[in-house]
């Protein structure tokens, strides 16, 4: 019983830090063109 005093608040930071990361992933446009990306791989330069 004790650990999950710990691991309770460890997982609410952990999901936390999950949707910070999203959420500044978003928002620096990581996911605007995902179709030019996906070529860009098949392409020769």
């Amino acid at each position: 019983m004790d650990s999950l005093y710990l691991l309770i608040p460890l997982s609410v930071l952990l999901v936390l830090a999950i949707l910070v990361g999203l959420w500044w992933a978003v928002d620096r446009g990581q996911f605007e063109d995902l179709e030019q990306e996906a070529e860009r791989i098949l392409r020769d330069d």
